[in-house]
């Protein structure tokens, strides 16, 4: 039993592989690996925020599971969600810094990729518990719209919907200066391992452990 779950996207082969080494946590083994070394960029303190989750694209965002609901429900509905649902296709993915941190971003975004991500939303909300007040009050801290503060209140996360945005985190806070310097440094060990075109071919299902990690419990091809 996990203190929360999620659905993400999550890459296999070469792209997961380098995901793991640049961000030192293999989710999918539920392994710390030595970082990339790459000269000139302190990779460790570049990815200290974004290390716990490992490579990975938010659909549904981290919850606790509702009293009533258990682990195999969950793995239920994510296998139930994925044979109903195909994947999705994109152009390309590209390392860009938007929103304060760099990222492997979509160069197009497919009203298919906007609809397959409001439909995992809705799909895995009546599993998840309420939010606490703490919760609240921590989302509260980044300033939200008043949308956002009602898709919060309502589906248990600010940025989804017209506010989502399909991306694979690489780094903390950046200021653009510096973001300049990690995505020249970082684009030739990436460009040759993006597919083109890019697939969101399933969705893993993702269980955070008590000291804060997440590790892939599952991932299950999207076969509608």
């Amino acid at each position: 039993m996990f203190e929360r779950y999620a659905i993400f996207y999550t890459p296999t082969g070469p792209l997961a592989a380098l995901g793991a080494q640049w961000l030192g946590w293999d989710n999918a083994n539920g392994v710390a690996v030595a970082h990339l070394e790459i000269a000139g960029l302190d990779v460790e303190k570049l990815t200290a925020m974004p290390r716990k989750y490992g490579l990975h694209g938010t659909l549904k965002a981290p919850f606790r599971l509702a009293a009533t609901v258990s682990q195999t429900d969950l793995e239920q509905a994510a296998a139930d969600f994925a044979a109903r649902h195909g994947g999705v296709e994109l152009q390309n993915l590209e390392l860009r810094h938007d929103n304060g941190f760099i990222a492997l971003r979509p160069q197009d975004n497919p009203a298919a990729l906007q609809d397959f991500a409001a439909a995992t939303v809705k799909a895995f909300d009546p599993l998840r518990a309420p939010l606490s007040d703490a919760d609240i009050a921590r989302r509260r801290k980044a300033r939200l719209t008043t949308r956002q503060d009602q898709q919060m209140l309502k589906w248990g996360y600010p940025f989804i919907f017209d506010d989502f945005h399909f991306h694979l985190t690489l780094t903390g806070g950046l200021p653009k200066t510096d973001a300049a310097t990690v995505i020249a440094a970082l684009q030739p060990h990436v460009d040759a391992l993006v597919p083109k075109p890019f697939f969101i071919d399933a969705i893993t299902l993702m269980g955070q452990d008590e000291t804060g990690m997440f590790h892939q419990i599952n991932r299950y091809r999207l076969s509608g």
